[in-house]
């Protein structure tokens, strides 16, 4: 049966292939998970043979050889398959998913996904994405920015993106929250953190029904609270980097998408580390964001498989 909660990797930042305006027309993309066992890769290119599909791109994983959980991405090329997804949707429950228990989305590559931006002050990580949104680097269509500060007004609108001034205290939280959740009703398929300072509540992830991607600094170990930075320049870390993760109610500690880190230095100073880190912040979030959207990353439990 279909399943909302099979997460739609882009090689782009790292590799450059099709992205954002680039990809083609009649490509389509086929998630799907369920029990490893014989037969599943049999049955599902059979399927689309049958109807005249082209396999372009294929990935495939399993927890375990006995008794595990089976993962696979395809890609395929289908004249007018934008119009026959329905049919294929219905004809693929049928006679596949329910036969092995599987869970699927099918889903057409040439459509972008809809993302929200919520940010804060720290402008580095959204102008990144929106940079890269104009450049048509990124598999997506940025229709809000939403933040808790006023600050980058100028700098999302001369995007031509709008830009939605909510703030938040603690006293307002609930009433921010219904606010968020009325502007982006049914406009949305992502939220991308993009050093949003605020923790977003079980409530709202329960009704905004959209994956959240939250982006945040890593550190061997992690200092938490205000200024990590100097926190770690003081303990004499040799590593900085930056972690994006779907956002949970467990704050921090949900599916990790990407990580990247840099070494550094007693030579660097905290002002230094900070920039570094800010670099890696926003090369980690757009990875996250563009394989989200390119339907490369689905979830297992606590963990992600990313193809």
């Amino acid at each position: 049966m279909p399943d909302p909660a099979v997460l739609p990797r882009q090689d782009a930042i790292r590799t450059g292939p099709r992205t954002g305006r680039d990809r083609g027309v009649d490509t389509a993309r086929l998630l799907t998970s369920c029990q490893d066992g014989p037969g599943i890769v049999a049955a599902i290119t059979s399927f689309l043979h049958a109807r005249g599909a082209n396999i372009i791109a294929s990935d495939q994983n399993s927890t375990d050889a006995e008794g595990g959980t089976f993962f696979q991405r395809i890609e395929f090329h289908l004249p007018d398959v934008s119009t026959r997804l329905p049919e294929l949707e219905r004809e693929f429950d049928a006679e596949v998913a329910i036969r092995f228990g599987m869970t699927f989305r099918l889903r057409a590559a040439e459509v972008p996904q809809r993302v929200a931006v919520f940010v804060s002050k720290f402008d580095h990580c959204l102008l990144d994405l929106l940079w890269r949104y104009r450049r048509g680097e990124l598999p997506v269509d940025i229709v809000q920015v939403v933040s808790n500060h006023p600050d980058l007004a100028e700098d999302v609108e001369s995007f031509g993106i709008p830009f939605a001034h909510i703030p938040v205290t603690k006293a307002t939280k609930q009433e921010a929250e219904a606010k968020q959740l009325a502007l982006l009703d049914g406009r949305v398929d992502l939220i991308v953190m993009a050093r949003y300072m605020q923790i977003l509540s079980g409530d709202f992830l329960d009704q905004v029904g959209v994956p959240v991607i939250n982006i945040h600094h890593s550190f061997l170990p992690a200092f938490a609270g205000a200024s990590p930075y100097e926190q770690a320049k003081n303990r004499g870390v040799k590593l900085v980097g930056a972690t994006a993760h779907y956002a949970t109610v467990d704050l921090d500690e949900g599916p990790i998408i990407e990580q990247d880190v840099a070494r550094v230095t007693h030579r660097e100073s905290t002002h230094e580390m900070t920039r570094r880190g800010a670099d890696i912040e926003r090369l980690v979030l757009a990875r996250a964001v563009a394989w989200h959207c390119d339907d490369r990353v689905l979830l297992h439990g606590n963990t992600t498989i990313v193809f």
